[in-house]
This record gives structure tokens, C-alpha cells and sequence, in this order.
């Protein structure tokens, strides 16, 4: 409720700007603020670091919405940036004086998983000491759910079955998560609390299958094995 409110002087946005921000660059901008509290990290401490935002975003819902108002709606100088899928993760950036890298992903269905991947990618690298991690999604444009029961990727029944034979099809939902991660060595030295360890992640593609949007089983079996052998885990465990 209320997706389109929030505190935008509090992240030094003015009222006229936030007027054609789309929310969910709000929502990732109030959760990276809750993170690095949650984490025990002053927001306004990370200033100049190579702090890095790694955004899953796969649906411009609110851009949609724009454009179909468009005879009615004052473009303004906000306007672009307001509704532009990159400002996700370059507004918390922004925000913060965050100088690592910074973007937002869309790999469909894996984005915010993918998001997670690249933000490791880039510690293990040295390329950031910190990151923010996670995905958003709002559904607030109607055609995009006909659009995908066209192609049959809806349930039916409006239930999830995931890895069960009665599975038909997904249920889209809505929300929002952002994790702040970092090398072990780092969080201990900080005395930061860990609620997980990430030991090993993998990126591939389904290539050629039955079809654009059917899955690949032998694809998705050496994913799962390329992440295993880079965990350095044995699945059979």
C-alpha cells in the first residue's frame, strides 16, 4: 500500500523530483539505508568507498504507466531519470557517495540471484570491500500479466508448484530485498554480524531448448555443478 510515498528530503530529493521517481527506486533506496543499519554500518560512513550496488530489476511497470499517460503528463527535467531501470541502483549510489560499481541487472526470473552473483563477483575480485545486493519488483501495470498468460507462464490457479509434477506455471509477486555483503575477513574485523555465509555462486544460460522460455535440464545440471565445484562442496552431502 502506498508504493508511490516516501521521505524523499530525507535522501535530499526534492518534492518536484519525487513526483516522477519510480518506486522502486524509492523502496531500494529505504532498504540500503535498513541494511547498513541492520548491519551495524553508518550510511554516511561509506562516502568515497568502493562501496558497490547490485540491483535485480526486471519489469519497468511505472514507466508503462507513464507512457500511457503520456498526452497528460508534464515531461520534465526529472522525468528520465525518474523512470530510467540503471537509476535503481545509481540513485543509492547517489545518495550514499557509493563509488563502486553500480547497476542494475534483468535476467528475467535469475535477476536479483544474479545480482547477488555479480556483488561476489566483485569482492572476490578486490573490485569492492562492500556491496549491497538484492532485487525489486512492483507490479502496478495490467498488461504485463496479460502478456504473460499469453504465453502461458501463469498458473492457472494462482499457485506456485515449483521442482513438483503439478507444476503449471508461476504466480508473480511483488517486493523488495537487499542484503549487504562482504568478504569474511572483513566482517569479522568490523565486528559485523553474519547471518550467512556465501561460499561459491554460477551464471550460465539454458542455450538452445524447446523453446525461448523453456528450461534446458542439462544446462541447469552443469550450473549446479559449476557452483558446487566452486564452493568446493560435494552435492551428495
Amino acid at each position: 500500500d502506498d508504493v508511490d510515498l516516501f521521505d524523499p528530503l530525507f535522501f535530499g530529493i526534492s518534492p518536484r523530483e519525487a513526483r516522477v521517481i519510480d518506486p522502486q527506486q524509492r523502496l531500494v533506496l529505504e532498504l540500503a539505508w535498513e541494511a547498513l543499519e541492520d548491519a551495524g554500518i553508518a550510511p554516511g560512513s561509506l562516502a568515497g568507498s568502493d562501496t558497490g550496488v547490485f540491483v535485480g530489476a526486471s519489469w519497468s511497470d511505472y514507466s508503462a504507466l507513464a507512457h500511457q499517460a503520456a498526452p497528460h503528463l508534464e515531461i520534465g527535467p526529472h522525468v528520465a531519470t525518474g523512470m530510467h531501470d540503471s537509476i535503481i541502483a545509481n540513485r543509492v549510489s547517489y545518495a550514499l557517495g557509493l563509488q563502486g560499481p553500480s547497476m542494475a541487472v534483468d535476467t528475467a526470473c535469475s535477476s536479483s540471484l544474479v545480482a547477488v552473483h555479480l556483488a561476489c563477483q566483485s569482492l572476490w575480485s578486490g573490485e569492492s570491500d562492500l556491496a549491497l545486493a538484492g532485487g525489486v519488483t512492483l507490479n502496478l501495470f495490467g498488461p504485463h500479466y496479460l502478456a504473460m498468460n499469453e504465453i502461458g507462464a501463469l498458473s492457472p490457479d494462482g499457485r506456485c508448484k515449483a521442482f513438483d509434477a503439478r507444476a503449471d506455471g508461476m504466480v508473480r509477486g511483488e517486493g523488495a530485498a537487499l542484503v549487504v555483503v562482504t568478504p569474511l575477513r572483513v566482517a569479522l574485523e568490523r565486528g559485523l554480524p553474519v547471518y550467512c555465509l556465501i561460499r561459491g555462486s554460477a551464471v550460465n544460460n539454458d542455450g538452445l531448448s524447446n523453446g525461448l522460455t523453456a528450461p534446458n535440464p542439462s544446462a541447469q545440471e552443469a550450473l549446479l555443478r559449476s557452483a558446487y565445484q566452486r564452493a568446493d562442496l560435494s552435492p551428495w552431502l
